[in-house]
């Protein structure tokens, strides 16, 4: 089981197998019960183009690229019940522990690179604090304000 986090994949190139490039990684979709869907990529042409990719479509991630099998990957849009790590600002709301505690500012993702996955929620109380990983079984909830986890084990 190869984990993944957010953070490292952010401005990672996409290639297809044959070496074509065709964006960077940009955001990362998660569906409202909590998986990572796939990669929100930004194309380079005249004017910045945004496209999904489905994790499914990957065919390696790499420590320097991300590859596809085909140019023909079907780049598509957003998927309605997706939202995204950083253009829905779930990176710095507070999460809350189901029994109400406050466990600090979401930072980072930790998510199973095939299944889409999220085991583990990176936290920080501030600038110049360390950050924190708390781990968590069940799907969060996403609240408009807040996101919570389980901590416990069920």
């Amino acid at each position: 089981m190869t984990l993944r986090t957010f953070s490292l994949l952010k401005g990672m190139p996409i290639f297809t197998t044959k070496g074509e490039r065709i964006g960077t990684v940009h955001d990362l979709s998660i569906s409202e019960s909590g998986q990572v869907t796939g990669l929100v990529i930004h194309q380079q042409a005249l004017f910045k183009r945004a496209f999904h990719l489905k994790l499914d479509d990957i065919s390696s991630f790499g420590p320097d690229g991300i590859f596809i099998m085909h140019k023909d990957s079907p780049l598509g849009k957003m998927p309605a019940d997706s939202m995204c790590l950083t253009k829905d600002e779930l990176l710095g709301r507070m999460l809350f522990s189901e029994m109400g505690e406050e466990l600090g500012l979401l930072q980072d993702v930790y998510f199973k690179e095939k299944m889409g996955t999220i085991i583990a929620y990176e936290t920080t109380d501030g600038f110049f604090s360390e950050s924190t990983v708390i781990e968590s079984k069940q799907p969060p909830a996403v609240g408009k304000d807040t996101i919570i986890v389980s901590v416990y084990e069920q």
